[in-house]
This record gives C-alpha cells, structure tokens and sequence, in this order.
C-alpha cells in the first residue's frame, strides 16, 4: 500500500455561499480525502482550512492554480504546503468541556484566559470570538473555548475561570461535552 500524502490548504477570500461546497468538490475530484478542516466567517471574509489527504506526492502548486480557478474563491489567498504532523488526534485535543466567555469588550481577555487554561494544563482545541453590537451601540463579546482538561483539574480549573472572568467584569460558563 502507498505510503498517504498530506499537504495543509489553508484559504482566505470573501465569504460566499458555496465555497466549502466548491472546494470540497475539486479536492474530491483530484484525488484528495479530508482530514481535519475548519471553516469560519470573519467579518465578510472566510478563513478555510484542512489537511488533505493524497495517495502519491503531489504538485503543490498544480493544486493551488486549480483551487485558484474557482470562480468563488476570486482574489482568494491559497495556499498549499505539505503536511509534515500525524493526522491522528492526540489525548489533549479531545473535548472535555466547553468554556464561554460573554459581556463587553476586555482588551486581553483571550491572554488573561487561555494562561489560567495553561496554568492546569488544560489543551485549546478550537476557540471562536464574536462580537455582537446592541441597538444603543454596545459592544458586546462571545468567545468560546472549546478545551480539553482532566478529570482531576476541572473543579479547581473552572473556579479560577470563573474568577478571572468576574475579575474582568464578565459571565463565566464552563459545561462537561
């Protein structure tokens, strides 16, 4: 059996409808399966990226000229380059718990937060902000980990969250996955 091939695609453009839709069918169509991906919505932008999965060693930049001629990913920024990590997940990048975050805008917020993370060991999986204006004009702000934490950590880990976010003048949530 051939030896598996995977190259990283990530890909910022403007956000339209069916542009996962666009690029999952022409990676599907040169040989590639899907790994791991992520999509998100910034502002009116897209920030797309996976770990494409290959049977033989590929062109990189044949792969980027093709995604490149989608008419939805018009002035996109591609880019393509191998992908040198284990595709399998380790024991940190299991969900445990979620953690959300919601109240006005905290310069520093994500730093004071992912260093109590840190401080019992617990691993960011995927982390998501976004910020939300009220009809008076307020800012208000949802950020949300997705973290993976022991059994032995998680109490004293979400009495310090839920400190630190107070500290700040912000709702603390932490909820078992």
């Amino acid at each position: 059996m051939a030896q598996q091939e995977n190259y990283l695609i990530s890909i910022v453009g403007k956000d339209s409808v069916g542009v996962i839709s666009a690029v999952s069918s022409y990676l599907f169509d040169i040989g590639a399966n899907l790994a791991d991906s992520s999509y998100a919505v910034l502002g009116e932008g897209f920030e797309f990226s996976a770990i494409a999965a290959f049977v033989a060693v590929q062109d990189t930049s044949e792969i980027t000229a093709g995604l490149s001629e989608l008419e939805l990913l018009a002035g996109a920024r591609i880019e393509v380059s191998p992908f040198d990590f284990a595709t399998a997940r380790g024991e940190t990048a299991t969900i445990s718990h979620t953690v959300e975050i919601t109240g006005g805008d905290r310069p520093g917020l994500v730093a004071r937060i992912s260093e109590v993370l840190v401080d019992y060991d617990a691993n960011i999986v995927r982390m998501s902000s976004k910020r939300h204006v009220d009809a008076d004009g307020e800012a208000h702000y949802r950020t949300r980990f997705a973290i993976s934490v022991s059994d032995e950590r998680k109490t004293a880990l979400e009495a310090a969250l839920v400190n630190t976010a107070g500290s700040l003048r912000l709702v603390c949530t932490v909820e078992p996955v």
